[in-house]
């Protein structure tokens, strides 16, 4: 049977079932397991960021079946299975704080049902707390969280400050849950497209390690060259290899370049050169932040930036370089360990 191509296509489950081509990144998953428990990563939206969450939580719910033939099969405990707790923020606009609430409450609540686990708590914070401790208390397992678009309320409101501000204290209420709950917790993966400072939003959870710009996690979510030609090398001419690297192989996270996974698949859908991804969209806010600061977008090819500069900011204070950068519209060409 001919595979086909993962277009838009974020469930791992379905991928491996299917008979879609899939990119192995569970080497990621050992090593990310092997050496710590609480991960923050940005990459562009489309960047394959919600798959790699589902392939993270199929591993720890023990679907052995679904890395049949990848790295992880015969390198993990299946026999070791844990709780997962998943929340997604990528399906709900969201217009206010209370709005947000809603959501949560029902994200929360589909997770304990799920279990079988009955939720009394009323209050936001203190519900997350109930369902995380009675996982634990019914499997006396550890419980694995994994929080998807986690920025995406904020970037929903981002344009009126006010609201952004309020939808913000809500999402660190529900983040500083859990830095008292570290023995209940075997393992933590917060992701989305922006970096907010861990100031504003993570205070309450200072042990997060971001591997957002770590050479070791570089190549995380993207295509390499090489998993590019071992994995679709068939379906291209030499030709076409030459023009899709041309085209798309430009992101640099501190390492090894990475193609967008988007662009490569739509490619392949359609055999035109065109730059599918930035079609999608470009968020509203961001022009009109590049229009409100005069930003002059040709004179960043000569632009210098510092890691802190590129690594977050707030509500309040947004760089223009920062949000390109995190947003996918820019990319590094060069690193430098120190700048004379």
């Amino acid at each position: 049977m001919t595979k086909k191509l993962p277009i838009g296509i974020s469930s791992f489950d379905k991928i491996r079932k299917d008979g879609y081509f899939y990119v192995d990144k569970t080497p990621f998953v050992l090593k990310l397991v092997s050496e710590g428990t609480y991960y923050f990563l940005s990459r562009p939206r489309r960047f394959g960021k919600s798959l790699f969450v589902d392939t993270l939580k199929q591993a720890f719910l023990g679907r052995r079946e679904l890395f049949e033939g990848l790295y992880l099969y015969e390198k993990w405990d299946w026999d070791d299975v844990y709780p997962v707790v998943h929340i997604d923020f990528g399906g709900d606009q969201v217009r206010d704080s209370s709005h947000l609430e809603e959501i949560l409450q029902s994200q929360l609540m589909l997770n304990a049902e799920e279990y079988e686990i009955p939720l009394k708590e009323r209050l936001l914070e203190k519900r997350f707390n109930e369902l995380i401790r009675g996982l634990y208390k019914k499997f006396g397992k550890q419980v694995v969280v994994l929080i998807d678009e986690y920025d995406k309320p904020i970037l929903d409101r981002i344009e009126e400050r006010e609201k952004a501000r309020e939808i913000r204290e809500v999402l660190k209420g529900l983040y500083s849950v859990l830095k008292p709950l570290d023995s209940y917790l075997k393992f933590v993966f917060i992701t989305g497209v922006t970096k907010f400072s861990k100031v504003s939003l993570f205070s309450g959870l200072n042990q997060l390690q971001d591997i957002t710009l770590s050479p070791k996690y570089a190549t995380i979510c993207g295509y390499t060259q090489a998993e590019l030609e071992g994995v679709f090398g068939e379906l291209f001419t030499e030709e076409e290899l030459q023009g899709v690297k041309c085209w798309y192989n430009g992101y640099s996270f501190c390492g090894e370049p990475v193609y967008n996974p988007f662009d490569v698949l739509l490619y392949l859908s359609e055999r035109k050169f065109r730059s599918y991804w930035f079609e999608t969209g470009t968020p509203s806010f961001l022009v009109k932040l590049m229009l409100e600061k005069r930003f002059y977008l040709p004179k960043m090819e000569e632009f210098i930036a510092d890691e802190y500069l590129l690594g977050s900011f707030d509500v309040d204070e947004i760089e223009v370089p920062t949000l390109l950068f995190q947003a996918g519209y820019l990319t590094v060409k060069e690193w430098h360990s120190s700048i004379e």
